[in-house]
């Protein structure tokens, strides 16, 4: 069983302001929660090979190339653009 002030530390660490109801409410979840995950340490594990994901993946990776494009396209593109800096997009910046 997971304390009150326990479940009060954890809400401080995570920022959250509970109130008596909620305190209580988060002390039951959490106590289920922990329970459930002593029912999974119970469970016989020692031929289950170990797996980070249910299904194979792996990573896609492709040459950076420059696709060929249409010059008029472009020279079209960037005559809409209401700021530009040679044949790039201008825009303001984000970060100071």
């Amino acid at each position: 069983m997971i304390s009150k002030e326990e479940v009060k530390h954890i809400a401080d660490l995570a920022r959250l302001e509970l109130t008596g109801e909620e305190t209580d409410k988060m002390q039951k979840d959490l106590a289920n929660i922990l329970g459930y995950i002593e029912k999974l340490g119970e469970l016989n594990v020692e031929n289950v090979e170990p797996t980070f994901r249910p299904v194979a993946a792996q990573n896609v990776w492709r040459e950076d190339e420059q696709q060929k494009q249409n010059p008029q396209v472009i020279e079209t593109m960037l005559s809409q653009m209401p700021a530009k800096e040679g044949n790039m997009l201008k825009v303001r910046e984000i970060f100071e």
